[in-house]
């Protein structure tokens, strides 16, 4: 009940901003990401679509593409796990459940272990790197996956990072958090 509770307090808070607040933070988000040295490195990058007033990550993702980077995004399975396919621009994307947009092309459960840097959705984080996602346990079977010492990033905004959470036993943690104004190392 406490995740519950939290989601619908950061789900509010999010939906109070406006169409230029999230512009402008998508916009900052994707200059903090992409000068990160670990992301510079990077040839792959497993990254999302985002939807509504989540931290946006179009610029972000285009920005990725203009650096050179392997884009992967993921496709939301039936069994809510996740496959994964390639990110060309936003035509290479369709609807898909859930108002997500996902790409045609799938390249297996496995594709995410190929990524240099995992950038992934999120509500909140703690300082010790729990993260409370969107609650379908999608990530957190996908990041079982990412091998050891990959780069977990979750892309936040800037009051939702260092919370107290509420944990569970299937979640998995993550190494970072960006926000539009910073890239914070965690645990």
């Amino acid at each position: 009940m406490a995740k519950i509770a939290l989601r619908d307090q950061i789900r509010t808070a999010r939906r109070r901003l406006s169409v230029a607040d999230l512009g402008a933070r998508g916009r900052d988000l994707a200059e903090v990401v992409t000068a990160h040295p670990d992301v510079r490195r990077a040839a792959t990058v497993a990254a999302y679509v985002s939807v509504g007033p989540e931290p946006g990550t179009g610029l972000l993702l285009e920005s990725l593409a203009a650096l050179g980077k392997r884009v992967i995004v993921p496709v939301v399975l039936p069994d809510l796990d996740l496959d994964w396919g390639t990110w060309r621009g936003p035509t290479s994307l369709v609807p898909a459940r859930f108002g997500l947009f996902e790409p045609v092309d799938r390249l297996g459960l496995e594709a995410i272990a190929t990524a240099d840097v995992v950038l992934v959705p999120g509500h909140a984080v703690s300082w010790s790197g729990d993260r409370l996602g969107q609650g379908g346990g999608c990530y957190d079977r996908a990041l079982g996956r990412v091998p050891v010492g990959t780069p977990v990033v979750c892309l936040l905004y800037d009051g939702e990072v260092g919370l107290e959470l509420p944990v569970d036993a299937h979640d998995r943690p993550v190494t970072a958090a960006a926000t539009p104004t910073r890239w914070v190392d965690l645990r």
